[in-house]
This record gives C-alpha cells, structure tokens and sequence, in this order.
C-alpha cells in the first residue's frame, strides 16, 4: 500500500530559478536563501521518494482566463518546462505516474471532489523552481512528480478550509492505492508579496512567521482564515498560501517538524519553508 511520509512547504519564486539557471546562487544576495536549503537537500537525499505530489499554481502557461480550473491533476507520462516568455527553464523532464494519477482521480472524484483531469500540460516555474531547490541540477529528477494545479489566480480562489480537506482526500485516495509507494505532498506558493499597484513590495514577516507556526500545530483553525485576510495582511499574491494546506492536510495531525526557513527578500518575495514528517 502507499503511503504518505512526509509533506515539504516551500515558495516557488521565479528569480530563484533565474539565479539556479545563470549560476549566481553564490553570489551575496543569493547565497543565505540557498544555504536554507542545505538540510532540505541531504533530508530529501536520505528519504528517497517514489512519487511526489506537487502542489502549485499555474502562471497563465498552461491555463489561461479562457479555462482556469479550480483543482487540476495531470495524469501524463511526462510534462515540459514551459516557455514564459524567455524559454523553458534548462531543468530535466518532469516525469509523472499516470497510474497512481488516475487512481488519485478516481479516488477524489468519488470523494467528491470535482478535479479536473489533464492529461498533457507544461509545467512551470510554480512547479519546477520547488524542485530546484530539492534537488539541485541534476541530469534528471530522481522521482516522479504528479502535477496537482490550484487557481489562485483567478477570482474566485478555493478557500483554504476547502484546500486542507482536498488534502485528506488525497491522503484517502494514496493510501488505497496497491502498490508500495513512498509518497510525498509538497504545497508550494507565497509566502506575503504584492506585485503591483500603491502596495507592490509588501512583506509581511509578522503574518508569514505566525502562519508558519500555525500550520504545523493549528492547521484546520488557520485554515479557515477569510481570503480578504490574506490580501490584507499578506498582499495580493499572499493568497497562494491556501495550497499548502493541501499538502498539511494530507499528513497525520501529529507531525514532527525537521526543518523550518524563513528569509526576505527573494525579488519582491518572503520565502518560506517547512519539512514536516508524519509520525
């Protein structure tokens, strides 16, 4: 049976794919974000996972206002990195696992969660930038990867209530899968930014932080915080955090944390971080 070990919480900012792509994560500005990552790196080594569940938000590459789905999986052999207008990331293949995605649908579907299933899509930088991060450069990425797409986008966003539950389904879903799998679920996304308008820039270390600590311990309270508080107290991007509770949502309540960093800026972004272990 499948199983979930662990869920990685991580923001998926553009300009760390840049400053990976063009060699500059030694440079100053660059270097304390990455040394954050140092442990996640040796952590995810050691734990080997067989399939990853991934997810992130599309940014208007595979998506657009035209079809913007509320939850999306794709249940493809494999997905491109997407061109965003400067050419695809120079990152590997992503290579996914249409039968443990399928199954996932199936599940979820009955589950009542209406998902929307793709089968063909290009990944971006919501999706590839967290495996970065994970995993460095290498020649391939070492597991396979289920692209789980959320819209965050697009008014009106899912609530975070509605996203830590999704979670549980999954969870239910994974472990009635029949085949020995160690799965992981990675919530990506924010943490405060605001990338336009009078507010563009904003940074919420005092938000970021007390989230942070909630949703190890206090996830289905803090899930059920109102959109317009994020946008508030996090700026208008700040709202991409409902997808980590996706990710919270399907480990156990009890966790143990192994790994937790905080750091601004990344660009105009606070990144954040967290590795947390079922028990």
């Amino acid at each position: 049976m499948a199983k979930i070990s662990a869920g990685v919480f991580t923001s998926h900012v553009p300009a760390i794919g840049a400053a990976i792509d063009n060699d500059k994560m030694d440079e100053e500005y660059w270097q304390p974000l990455f040394a954050g990552y140092d442990y996640s790196r040796q952590w995810i080594a050691e734990q080997k996972p067989d399939v990853i569940l991934l997810v992130y938000n599309d940014h208007a590459t595979a998506f657009d206002s035209n079809l913007v789905p509320t939850f999306a999986i794709a249940t493809g052999e494999q997905f491109k990195p997407a061109d965003e207008g400067w050419g695809p990331r120079p990152v590997p293949m992503v290579q996914g696992h249409p039968e443990l995605a399928s199954h996932i649908a199936q599940s979820v579907i009955q589950d009542e969660f209406d998902l929307t299933v793709v089968r063909d899509l290009d990944v971006d930088h919501g999706l590839t930038v967290p495996l970065s991060l994970m995993f460095g450069q290498p020649e391939q990425w070492p597991c396979r990867v289920i692209p789980i797409a959320v819209n965050v986008v697009l008014y009106p966003p899912p609530s975070g209530k509605r996203c830590y539950a999704l979670g549980k389904a999954l969870r239910r879903a994974v472990e009635s899968f029949d085949e020995n799998l160690n799965v992981q679920v990675w919530g990506t996304g924010g943490m405060s930014h605001q990338l336009q308008g009078p507010r563009a820039g904003l940074i919420n270390k005092s938000f970021d932080n007390t989230f942070l600590d909630r949703i190890v311990d206090d996830a289905e309270e803090l899930s059920q915080t109102p959109h317009v508080d994020y946008v508030r107290l996090s700026g208008s991007e700040g709202v991409e955090l409902v997808m980590w509770f996706i990710a919270r949502g399907a480990l156990n309540e009890t966790v143990e944390q192994q790994h937790r960093f905080y750091h601004v800026p990344a660009s105009n972004t606070a990144v954040g971080h967290l590795i947390l272990e079922n028990q």
